[in-house]
C-alpha cells in the first residue's frame, strides 16, 4: 500500500514546477550571531526588567478582565435571546387559543 503512494508522490513532485527541499532552514540571524560570537542561549536567557514585568502583569490582568466581560456579555445576550423566545412562544400560545363563541362551541363539543 505504501509503495503506490510513494511512487504517486514522487511522480507528482517531478511534474511540479516548485522546488521542494528536505533540508532544514537556517534560523534568522544565525550567521550574524556566529560572526559576532553570540550564542542562542544568550538570546533565550534574557531577563526582564521590573517595569517590563509590571507591564506584562498589567496586560495579563486586563486580558483576564476583558475575557470575563466578554463571557458575561455572551451570557447576558443568551439570556435575552431565551427570554425573547419565551415571550414569542407565550404570545403565540395566546393567539392560538380560541376565544369567544369558538371557545364555547369547543367546550360544548367535548
Amino acid at each position: 500500500m505504501a509503495a503506490p503512494v510513494r511512487t504517486l508522490c514522487s511522480s507528482v513532485l517531478r511534474l511540479s514546477r516548485r522546488q521542494f527541499s528536505t533540508t532544514c532552514g537556517v534560523q534568522g540571524g544565525e550567521k550574524w550571531r556566529k560572526e559576532n560570537g553570540i550564542s542562542k542561549i544568550c538570546l533565550i536567557g534574557r531577563s526582564q526588567t521590573a517595569d517590563q514585568k509590571q507591564e506584562r502583569e498589567a496586560l495579563a490582568r486586563r486580558i483576564v478582565m476583558l475575557s470575563s466581560e466578554v463571557d458575561k456579555g455572551i451570557e447576558t445576550w443568551n439570556d435575552k435571546q431565551e427570554e425573547a423566545q419565551r415571550m414569542e412562544e407565550h404570545n403565540k400560545s395566546l393567539l392560538l387559543k380560541p376565544k369567544g363563541m369558538m371557545l364555547i362551541k369547543n367546550k360544548s363539543n367535548s
